[in-house]
């Protein structure tokens, strides 16, 4: 696929250009699960994209491939200490040290974020472990379907997707299933102490989307947990599964949270309980990861290197060496923090004056943050069903791994140059929406 328009999303819009009313309505006759709507405050575009099945299924098992390659660095390249591998990306002396004990695999769960440049899908970032966001849009694509009008076109055009609340619900169970036997487990959804109430509604919408495949998903902050006759207990009930919002950052400074999960640590290795997913997921939830692997090139192989420049946009951490080049490309730069998430911290320099982004720059050199050459993404022309106009948006392509490996992907999207970030939780402008892929190339 080059930089043209897709020929399913061309067909998709001049069809409701030239007047099929049902069909570019679809998204606002979709029946909705009602948290959902409630979490999304009805920020959701008018239509979904599309994308060729071979592209976001290739796409997914090269991001499989290079997870790989970045579990593999500790013991490669750094003799298996895991401490000095976490200081390598910039972790602190705390951090390091507590998460150094790790060393298992952790369970392939997480998500990508891609912009496509209209030549290919790029990864910006790659959020490893289960503190995942956006996990309940899959559900939009559901609905689609329900509406006539656009069933009638899915099926002319061989529309599917890939349903990650069906992934996640087989991934929980599969992971309970020597606590639970046959019957559905009891999860747990756990964050930080204090950390819960800004994403409640983002949880709840989680929350009533297990709940249609048979699943009770307790939702708790770390203080709500105790343990009783062998098991973790939260509101006082025995759970399966400790599904793991919290971070080892939400408890390093509180006492009691990090108590309450160095027991649920040892309850999961004893069986009691599963912690899903394993803290040694922290040690590669870092942008630094990617940036690390910059500096290893001379090192990998050369196919390791090909998919690394395939996906990767050119990233480095940044340092003293650097100032000078960056200084004189920032139109084509941006900056991020290694740990921070939700688009906390990022600094665009071709939306920086020169004296702000020297600033930028030099703060960055202490804070270990990342530069990362700029992907401009593609058009994406959406039409507004009440004006009848098409405007271009700029999309964040999200790609779901669970063990089963691919496990769908959603949108979020801006007005094409309205900002740097786009996130729903950045600002008000952004909005979301499903995908569908069909056979093509």
């Amino acid at each position: 696929m080059t930089g043209q328009l897709d020929p399913v999303t061309a067909e998709y819009n001049r069809r409701c250009a030239a007047g099929d009313r049902a069909l570019a309505e679809s998204m606002s006759r979709a029946r909705l699960p009602p948290a959902l709507v409630a979490s999304m405050r009805d920020r959701f575009l008018p239509r979904p994209f599309f994308i060729p099945r071979p592209e976001i299924l290739g796409l997914a098992d090269r991001v499989v491939a290079l997870l790989d390659l970045l579990l593999s660095v500790p013991d490669r390249f750094f003799g298996g200490d895991r401490e000095r591998y976490a200081r390598a990306v910039g972790m602190d002396p705390r951090r390091a040290g507590y998460l150094a004990p790790f060393t298992g695999r952790p369970e392939l769960y997480g998500r990508a974020d891609l912009y496509h440049d209209g030549e290919s899908l790029r990864l910006l970032e790659l959020n490893v472990g289960s503190a995942l966001g956006g996990l309940d849009r899959a559900q939009i694509s559901a609905a689609l379907l329900e509406v006539p009008a656009f069933h009638a076109f899915a099926a002319e055009h061989g529309l599917g997707f890939v349903d990650t609340g069906v992934r996640v619900d087989r991934a929980l169970r599969a992971a309970a299933a020597p606590l639970c036997g046959g019957r559905s487990p009891l999860v747990a959804f756990v964050d930080g102490n204090g950390a819960m109430a800004p994403y409640l509604h983002l949880a709840t919408s989680f929350q009533e989307m297990l709940a249609g495949f048979g699943v009770e998903v307790l939702l708790a902050e770390l203080g709500d947990v105790g343990f009783a006759g062998g098991r973790a207990t939260v509101h006082g009930r025995p759970v399966d599964v400790v599904l793991r919002y919290f971070g080892v950052g939400d408890v390093l400074d509180d006492p009691a949270g990090l108590r309450v999960v160095d027991s649920l640590v040892r309850a999961d290795a004893e069986g009691a309980v599963v912690l899903f997913s394993s803290l040694a997921g922290e040690l590669y939830n870092n942008k630094r990861s990617l940036a690390l692997l910059a500096e290893l090139r001379g090192e990998l192989t050369e196919d390791e290197v090909a998919l690394a420049d395939e996906l990767l946009p050119w990233t480095r951490t940044m340092t003293p060496d650097l100032l000078e080049h960056c200084l004189a490309h920032g139109a084509e730069l941006i900056l991020k923090p290694g740990a921070d998430f939700g688009g906390q911290g990022i600094v665009a320099g071709w939306q920086t004056d020169e004296l702000d982004w020297k600033r930028a720059l030099t703060a960055a050199v202490d804070q270990g943050a990342i530069v990362q050459r700029r992907v401009v993404p593609r058009a994406e022309p959406v039409l507004d069903p009440a004006t009848g106009r098409s405007r271009d948006w700029h999309a964040v392509w999200d790609c779901f791994l669970t063990p089963e490996g691919y496990a769908g992907s959603h949108i979020r999207a801006l007005p094409a140059g309205a900002d740097a970030v786009i996130g729903m939780g950045v600002t008000e402008a952004a909005r979301t929406t499903g995908i569908f892929y069909y056979d093509g190339v």
